[in-house]
């Protein structure tokens, strides 16, 4: 993407999936781009329709959770772009887990009984419910990985004041709810997923995308106790399959590994994947956009005008 094309623009930063535009110190455009990430590393591979999905969705689910907490989303003028209010980031992410699975499990299966703080029970299996969602923060790492936090290491460390930390826990233990109850609607159980907050005028705010593919793991209800029970693993709709693919071709994001190459099948199969998640949580039919990046601009630039001009 262009990083110097938007009107009344004053910075520009690359994530790992999302191009963030600073508009006039006070507003952000947020562009989803086709980029994949796993293990805290940009894959070499682009995966079509991605960025469309996350956006749609991401909107989709922050205005299902207007009533819960103040959210940064101010209107979502192309199919893979938003724009919303500039917050100053609390630097954790914060990760909310129903199920043991992904990191967790893997942490637990290597004998870590404490994860952020959280003591886990003896005897647990791989995905099993645990009796109540625990939140297992992390930082939020500017370059390189994220690391495992406590809630007492995030107000020792000044990432959050206790009160605001009571505040953040709370509202991400009710979003966690609403995501479920939307998946459990639809079939599916959400068994982790991450949050990020910020603040604007003094307000604790939700940024960025919630309950995508990118930052949740999701499972299809139907058998899934049986399932588990048998230690065979349960059919979900995430971007797990391909972590779990890196994973069996060497791949963790650990120094000196390679990244292994993406077939074209295999990237056509992501991209499937992502967009059977949005339909399945929707249940709306995915319309593939084909707006090309000069025609977004235009619509973005006009659209950033009249932000300016009505607020």
């Amino acid at each position: 993407m262009n990083n110097s094309i938007l009107p009344y623009q004053t910075s520009f930063y690359q994530g790992k999936v999302r191009d963030v535009y600073t508009i006039a110190d006070k507003f952000i455009v947020m562009l989803a781009s086709n980029r994949l990430s796993a293990f805290d590393v940009i894959l070499p591979c682009r995966i079509p329709y991605k960025g469309q999905v996350l956006n749609q969705l991401a909107g989709y689910m922050l205005n299902k959770c207007r009533d819960i907490v103040p959210v940064w989303l101010l209107k979502m003028p192309c199919p893979s772009a938003s724009i919303g209010l500039k917050c100053e980031p609390f630097k954790i992410e914060v990760v909310v887990r129903g199920n043991l699975t992904g990191h967790a499990w893997r942490e637990y299966s290597s004998g870590n009984r404490y994860l952020c703080g959280n003591k886990l029970p003896e005897n647990m299996f791989e995905n099993q419910f645990f009796q109540n969602p625990i939140i297992t923060p992390t930082t939020k790492a500017s370059a390189g990985h994220d690391e495992d936090i406590s809630p007492e290491e995030i107000i020792k460390h000044g990432l959050a004041t206790e009160d605001e930390w009571q505040n953040i826990s709370n509202y991400a233990i009710q979003l966690f709810k609403r995501g479920n109850e939307i998946a459990g609607a639809r079939g599916l159980i959400l068994a982790d997923t991450k949050y990020e907050f910020g603040m604007y005028n003094g307000t604790i705010m939700l940024m960025d995308e919630i309950h995508t593919p990118d930052s949740s793991r999701y499972f299809f209800k139907e058998g899934f106790n049986e399932i588990i029970t048998k230690g065979e693993k349960p059919e979900q709709l995430s971007k797990e399959f391909v972590r779990e693919w890196l994973i069996q071709n060497n791949f963790m994001g650990k120094p000196g590994q390679i990244i292994p190459e993406f077939s074209e099948n295999f990237i056509i199969e992501i991209s499937e994947k992502y967009i059977s998640l949005y339909e399945k949580l929707t249940g709306e039919k995915f319309i593939k956009s084909e707006i090309d990046e000069n025609e977004m601009f235009k619509i973005l630039s006009a659209s950033i005008t009249d932000t300016i001009e009505t607020n």
